[in-house]
């Protein structure tokens, strides 16, 4: 039974010496001169593309005959390894509904090359959005301080009860106080719903600054993420202080996240911490024809994660759909499932940007996060079919305030369109109209 009446913690991810304000209660943006998260971290150096890359221009893909090519200097070729029809699906998905900017990664859990490479611009020149880090990481954080605090000990099953800290988190909602703290959830029920006052109290128990920077960098934080292409690093500040502290790991303040990099941290998780190096490029073809670089795929790196804690981590991001904050983006007005026998672990965030008029949704996770199990026929049996292949997604949409659509939708109808290739059972591809998330437009609350 769907628990709706425990309430969702959200928080909306405050500035950065306080740009990013609530736009709801009118909050003032800050001083002309303060700067923005993007300024305060854009200056991290992106690892340099593989040299046989050097100059691939992504924001020029073309797509003939099922086979994704983008132009390199020289008159080269790359040959990319993007499902035509997925990237098109994506693409119609976020052309539909007229967003200013998002994007989409989709990649392949076991291989990792990249099915979906998506950059909406709908007004301006093309960018590379899904290598950009320069919106805030939001709630997606939470995956960060949720991995810490299993290191730490803290178990899924972890009962807290809690109240406040639904638009910002204060010095009060850090204390324990059970005259106020009349709602009770555990670890896991507090990452599906995002809650961020049990996360906040529960970093300041458990964990320091050190720590929980230790675990970002660990998993791909502050440094270069090693692609085809040059990735702005995601940013990271830890403040030392107790609400600063308690405040970042919430998810509110002082990181920002790349969507390419979400699509590796979950595809990390869902190899059961084994991080694979994403591949874009399969080959490279010169002027003449010649092959002159081909990519190898399934390599996979440094261990990040202890397998048990990306499993319980994994039984904590299905709440998200299941009972969470994604609840009504993967299910219809009945209950129904869209993706009926296929399990989802995600993470959503939101925050808004009052200044620049910006609200910012994520959703990142994979599927299924479980062996597939078909949806049995009226007699009972369960219909044949090939068990499919298991994904990593990442949406970043940025909507003005006439609100269009959310991330966690977006992925939806990615992983709709990628699932109804293996004909399962109930699963139907996205519709080429708009479509609706039958949620209110994003407010100042962080989920």
């Amino acid at each position: 039974m769907r628990r709706s009446w425990i309430a969702l913690g959200v928080g909306l991810p405050l500035a950065v010496a306080g740009l990013y304000a609530l736009s709801r209660r009118g909050a003032p943006a800050g001083d002309a001169g303060t700067p923005t998260i993007a300024k305060l971290f854009a200056s991290g150096a992106a690892a340099p593309a593989p040299a046989s890359l050097a100059g691939l221009d992504i924001t020029n893909i073309s797509m003939a005959d099922n086979v994704a090519t983008a132009p390199l200097p020289n008159k080269r070729t790359a040959r990319l390894t993007l499902d035509t029809n997925l990237q098109n699906a994506a693409l119609g998905v976020l052309e539909s509904h007229h967003i200013p900017e998002a994007a989409v990664v989709l990649m392949d859990v076991e291989t990792g090359r990249v099915l979906v490479y998506a950059n909406h611009v709908e007004e301006g020149s093309p960018r590379d959005l899904c290598a950009e880090a320069t919106a805030p990481s939001a709630s997606v954080f939470k995956i960060i301080t949720g991995s810490a605090l299993l290191e730490a000990g803290v178990t899924p099953s972890h009962k807290e009860c809690y109240s406040g800290g639904e638009q910002r988190i204060h010095t009060r909602d850090l204390v324990s106080d059970p005259k106020r703290d009349r709602w009770c959830t555990t670890l896991t029920g507090a990452m599906g719903r995002s809650i961020n006052t049990i996360f906040a109290r529960l970093a300041l128990r458990h964990l320091k600054p050190k720590g929980l920077e230790g675990t970002a960098r660990t998993l791909g934080y502050g440094a270069p993420l090693p692609f085809d292409l040059p990735v702005q690093p995601s940013g990271l500040k830890i403040p030392e202080d107790s609400l600063g502290f308690a405040r970042t790991s919430a998810g509110f303040w002082n990181t920002t996240l790349s969507p390419i990099h979400a699509a590796w941290l979950s595809a990390t998780i869902a190899r059961g911490g084994e991080p694979v190096r994403p591949v874009l490029v399969s080959d490279v073809v010169s002027s003449s024809g010649k092959v002159e670089h081909t990519a190898t795929v399934g390599v996979s790196q440094k261990r990040v994660l202890k397998p048990e804690v990306a499993k319980s981590l994994t039984e904590m991001l299905d709440d998200t759909v299941l009972e969470g904050t994604s609840y009504r983006a993967f299910h219809d007005g009945r209950g129904k499932a869209f993706l009926p026998g296929v399990s989802v672990a995600g993470k959503t965030g939101t925050l808004s940007n009052a200044s620049a008029k910006r609200h910012y949704t994520w959703f990142t996770g994979f599927a299924p996060s479980h062996p597939y199990m078909p949806p049995q026929s009226a007699d009972g049996a369960a219909p044949m079919v090939n068990a499919p292949r298991q994904v990593a997604v990442a949406v970043l949409v940025v909507n003005k305030p006439t609100w269009q659509v959310k991330a966690n939708v977006v992925a939806r109808e990615v992983l709709r369109a990628y699932f109804a290739g293996y004909n399962l059972p109930g699963v139907s591809p996205p519709s080429a109209r708009r479509v609706s998330d039958r949620r209110d437009p994003p407010t100042a609350k962080n989920r």
